[in-house]
């Protein structure tokens, strides 16, 4: 046990169990699910597959008679790098029942006899480092993009519904808790900011967009990738292993993933004749590539699944944003439960583009109920003033045209 947890402690420093009021959201909980659910999962099979503890060798191969220990250690070492292979036509559970055959796949084979050679077990701690870059990769993007704009907006105002007092004080756990009028200038600062970038969110929204698609892209290509990477049999996997057996009667996991195989290894002998070591190999490293393929299986389709349903929810949020007054009391009180009026919502949204709209939305989740409350009714406050200017200068310019 304690092999296994000094293996993964070096996953500890990414895994946030508790949130800290340093933690600003800047995206979904799904987009989440990318860079750290299915990162850590791949990093964590990343590592199974490279820690010998679990398995003992990746590779045990037995060369025949005579053969010293040195011999053997090569044959092992070529076998893993190069590949080993099976043999279709002993792929056959009724003849593993009736002992025609050892194990499944493994039997003599003649000239044209059709075989399946195996070369990706080396290749798969690599494979999967890359693609856990892979689903990294659209948030190291989007947090560039983003800049830490919204963490400079909210910074400190987490406790800000405590803010009762003249001076700001620490409590017991460390959490800062500000002033009165510290909460009230920093959400005079939002105010400000978000006023002053109106029609300037665009982009903002539009990255964020753009890496939610990216999100949905690469998890399809990581199914196809996978599949290519295991010779055409990850996209029927689960499906396979669900129904217990494939051609043959065979367990589909026996064939994808073997356990033991062949692999012949050339040599010269004393006399410079070439010598042909038909070795049978016990693939220990598949026990564990069986349950992380499997597993992946099952989540790629999940994560698929759920981000699509995300890319659905955005389209959903762009056409019903300025239009609907129960989408905004939903969506709002989601985001940050409390009493507030949806009409203010609508006043203040309905007049934005999707984008100032999308990013207040994440400034009300990394803000408390008191600070939303406040911050939405001097933002309508600044609404209905622009609008009475507005209608003012139009009132003023009308007798000039007659």
């Amino acid at each position: 046990m304690a092999t296994v947890l000094a293996t993964f402690s070096v996953l500890k420093d990414h895994v946030k169990l508790k949130v800290s009021e340093n933690d600003v959201a800047i995206d979904s909980f799904v987009f989440k699910m990318h860079y750290r659910v299915t990162f850590l999962l791949l990093l964590a099979g990343t590592l199974l597959v490279t820690g010998r503890q679990f398995i003992g060798e990746h590779i045990r191969c037995i060369g025949g008679a005579g053969m010293s220990d040195d011999q053997v250690k090569v044959i092992n070492t070529f076998c893993f790098f190069t590949s080993t292979y099976t043999v279709v036509k002993h792929l056959n559970a009724t003849s593993i029942e009736l002992g025609e055959v050892a194990h499944p796949g493994v039997g003599p084979a003649g000239r044209d006899d059709p075989v399946v050679h195996h070369a990706y077990y080396q290749w798969v701690p690599f494979v999967l480092f890359l693609q856990a870059i892979c689903f990294y990769a659209p948030h190291y993007v989007w947090r560039i993009v983003e800049g830490g704009r919204l963490k400079a907006l909210v910074s400190g105002l987490h406790m800000a519904s405590l803010a009762l007092r003249e001076t700001s004080f620490k409590t017991d756990n460390g959490i800062s808790v500000p002033s009165k009028a510290e909460s009230d200038d920093k959400i005079r600062q939002i105010r400000v900011a978000f006023i002053n970038r109106i029609h300037l969110n665009r982009p903002w929204a539009y990255y964020l967009g753009l890496c939610e698609v990216l999100n949905f892209i690469n998890v399809l290509v990581q199914i196809y990738l996978t599949d290519w990477f295991l010779g055409g049999t990850f996209l029927g996997l689960g499906q396979a292993v669900a129904a217990g057996t494939i051609e043959g009667d065979m367990d589909p996991l026996d064939v994808v993933f073997p356990k033991v195989t062949k692999c012949v290894f050339h040599k010269y002998g004393a006399s410079g004749t070439i010598q042909n070591h038909d070795a049978l190999c016990v693939m220990a490293l598949n026990i564990v590539n069986e349950k992380i393929y499997v597993f992946l299986w099952y989540w790629f389709i999940i994560l698929a699944v759920l981000t699509g349903l995300g890319l659905l929810w955005r389209i959903l949020s762009m056409l019903l944003y300025a239009r609907s007054e129960q989408f905004n009391k939903w969506v709002f009180f989601m985001a940050c439960p409390g009493k507030y009026s949806p009409l203010d919502i609508l006043t203040v949204t309905k007049e934005y583009q999707f984008g100032d709209w999308l990013f207040l939305y994440y400034i009300v989740k990394n803000v408390d109920n008191y600070v939303f409350k406040e911050l939405l009714q001097q933002l309508t406050e600044d609404m209905q003033e622009r609008r009475a200017q507005r209608q003012n200068a139009i009132e003023e310019e009308e007798p000039l045209t007659h």
